[in-house]
């Protein structure tokens, strides 16, 4: 009789135990912590980077005006409202003048008697003249008679001081003469000023515009320099945009761009910048630059959000990587290049950036290097790598 053979209890645990040890071990490694890191590749191409700065900007009026008052007052009348469409010197509103217009009647009159005073000047400088030549010919027939001792001397001096006085009068009539033209000239220059003071009351447009803000109504009292009425030439309307300062290497003036205004979602306008600011704002750190429609779009407003795409210049025969193979240690940017099957981190130098995500690279590549663009963890120069077509969740 054959006894069946039967394996300890402790036998049959120990191989269970070694089973399920190396069934952990092959999911460690193939897909758990200790599997290789699953990437995808590249290689370093030779190519045209067109690159592209983009940022969002403001439309904003580059010829706006406040109209308002010269002199404190009170509003008389305002005569346009908010979209009203303005030509050069229509009346928009008025002061109330107050006692102006007495003020001007008061120095037409000053001036009207200036001139009187200054004829009556003239006048008395003829008669003086006249009386002056009068002396001087009995002056030179009396010394002739003198001479020939037809008079006596004290004839001859009495005609003498005669003379003399004559002389004199035509001296202070010219004298008064002088002070009257001045005197007219200076009512004059008060008549213009109160003219001009009367006329400041009257707020005329000083171009052709579209009034955009009503601030004050008829009866309210305003302060010198205070708008009552704000105007903007629609022809002028631009997009002033923000663009990061350490991007913004080629930023220029002339160079052309794309404006797509938020309430005209995917038509892009062409445009142009057309100034560069010479100040950059230090809080934000950005540049600032104002670019101009190519044909002004109808019914664009003012204050109106727009985002704004400048093209610069295309770098050719450049080294292009993807943009999301850079990585950053610190400051500085590199790349893992892949090279007989290890990684290594290499630091880059890099160009222009097109808005297709391709990167130039200026030092430290070679073309057909092959450098990792996505991983599904992160990587060092340890990391065992697998070569896939996509990653999901991939991380930079």
């Amino acid at each position: 009789m054959k006894i069946p053979f039967t394996l300890p209890r402790q036998v049959w645990f120990a191989a269970f135990g070694v089973a399920l040890l190396i069934a952990f071990a092959w999911l460690a490694t193939t897909s758990g912590p200790l599997a290789p890191i699953k990437v995808t590749v590249t290689r370093v191409t030779t190519g045209e980077v067109a690159p592209a700065l983009s940022g969002i900007g403001t439309v904003e009026a580059r010829r706006a005006y406040l109209i308002g008052p010269t002199a404190a007052g009170r509003v008389r009348s305002v005569l346009v409202d908010v979209g009203d469409s303005v030509k050069a010197g229509q009346l928009l509103a008025e002061m109330d003048p107050v006692d102006l217009d007495k003020r001007v009647a008061s120095a037409v009159a000053a001036t009207e008697r200036g001139r009187s005073a200054v004829t009556t000047a003239e006048a008395q400088v003829q008669d003086a003249k006249s009386r002056q030549a009068l002396a001087a010919s009995e002056v030179r027939r009396y010394v002739d008679l003198g001479k020939k001792n037809f008079v006596s001397q004290s004839v001859v001096d009495t005609k003498l001081q005669q003379q003399q006085s004559a002389d004199a009068q035509l001296t202070a009539a010219e004298s008064a003469l002088v002070s009257a033209r001045h005197d007219l000239a200076r009512l004059e220059a008060e008549r213009e000023a109160a003219q001009q003071q009367r006329g400041n009351i009257r707020l005329l447009v000083p171009v052709d515009g579209v009034v955009t803000s009503r601030d004050a109504e008829p009866g309210s009292t305003v302060i010198a320099g205070q708008s009552i009425l704000k105007l903007e030439d629609p022809a002028s309307l631009w997009v002033t945009v923000r663009l990061d300062q350490g991007r913004s290497a080629g930023l220029r003036a002339g160079l052309p761009a794309e404006i797509t205004l938020r309430s005209r979602p995917g038509k892009a306008l062409a445009g142009k910048v057309a100034r560069v600011e010479p100040i950059s704002d230090s809080v934000t750190e950005e540049r600032i630059a104002q670019v101009a429609f190519d044909t002004l779009p109808p019914g664009v407003t003012s204050n109106e959000m727009a985002d704004v795409t400048l093209h610069l210049p295309g770098v050719s025969d450049a080294l292009i990587v993807p943009n999301a193979s850079l990585h950053y240690r610190g400051a500085q940017a590199g790349v893992w290049l892949r090279s007989d099957g290890r990684l290594r981190f290499v630091p880059v130098k890099t160009g222009a950036t097109g808005l297709d995500g391709k990167v130039q690279i200026v030092e430290g590549l070679r073309a057909g290097d092959e450098v990792v663009v996505y991983s599904e963890r992160e990587l060092n120069d340890d990391s065992r790598i697998k070569v896939v077509d996509a990653v999901a969740g991939a991380a930079k």
